[in-house]
Order: C-alpha cells, then structure tokens, then sequence
C-alpha cells in the first residue's frame, strides 16, 4: 500500500490536543474531516468509540491505533497524532500512548484497512522509527518518516 495515497499533512498533527481518550479521539477525528472524505463526523465517531469498547487499541511501545468500519467513508481514511507528553490510552503495557494513527474503512472492504493496519504496525516495530516521529517539527517530516 502507498501510504503516500492514503496519508496527507492536513490530516497529521505533532501537537495533537486532549488529555482523555476520548477528547483524544476527537482531535483524531477532527483531523480526519480535514479530509473530505467523511461524510458523517458523528456516526464515523460511533464507529471509532464502538471499536474501542470492544478492546484498546493502544497496543504498546507509545503506539495506539484506533480503527473503525463505517458507512460513512467510501475508501480507507487515516490520519496522524504525534503527543509527545502522551495520553492514557488503556494501553497493553500500561504505558501512555503518544503516537496515534486513526483509520476509518468501508464496511464493505476490508482488504485496505488490514492492509494499512499490518503495514502501519510493522512500520511502528522499529524503536527508531517512533523516536523519530516523536522529534518530528511538522507534518510534512512526519510523512517523509512513514512513508521512507
């Protein structure tokens, strides 16, 4: 997948706002509708909040990935949060989160979204790779660190 496709500056943020997961959540959100591509900030929100009644998705390392599938996005939308103080995100190993890398999918496609998901966590593997995120002055190296 060409995260080049699917990622853009508008939609990364490396001072996200929010303190709580879910004024966290929002600020995600809010850089998603930079978009274009969500034609329901409300119902994609549900989807989101749905998805991490199920489970976190802060998985470890100061990662959290939260993702949903709603009918309210016709191709895969992603956006990025660098929040460098982090964010208790129910992590898996406790830690706070302070890379966050939202999804919205089609519910009727679910080849793009696990192939971003896969892709974005293996990416997010590399210790170097997060510190880098975590330095980066602006969306634009942010970018150029994810998809090198």
């Amino acid at each position: 997948m060409n995260l080049k496709k699917v990622l853009t500056p508008s939609a990364i943020s490396c001072d996200l706002p929010g303190n709580s997961k879910e004024e966290i959540l929002e600020s995600l959100m809010d850089l998603a509708m930079t978009t274009g591509k969500v034609k329901d900030r409300s119902a994609a929100m549900r989807s989101i909040l749905e998805r991490e009644r199920k489970m976190s998705t802060g998985i470890q390392n100061g990662v959290a990935i939260p993702h949903g599938k709603t009918e309210v996005v016709d191709e895969l939308v992603a956006c990025v949060g660098i929040k460098r103080g982090g964010g208790d995100f129910d992590a898996l190993d406790g830690e706070k989160s302070r890379i966050f890398i939202m999804t919205l999918s089609p519910v009727n496609r679910s080849g793009p979204h696990v192939q971003f998901l896969a892709e974005i966590s293996q990416l997010l593997t590399d210790s170097q790779k997060r510190e880098r995120l975590l330095k980066a002055k602006d969306a634009d190296e942010v970018l150029d660190i994810l998809t090198a």
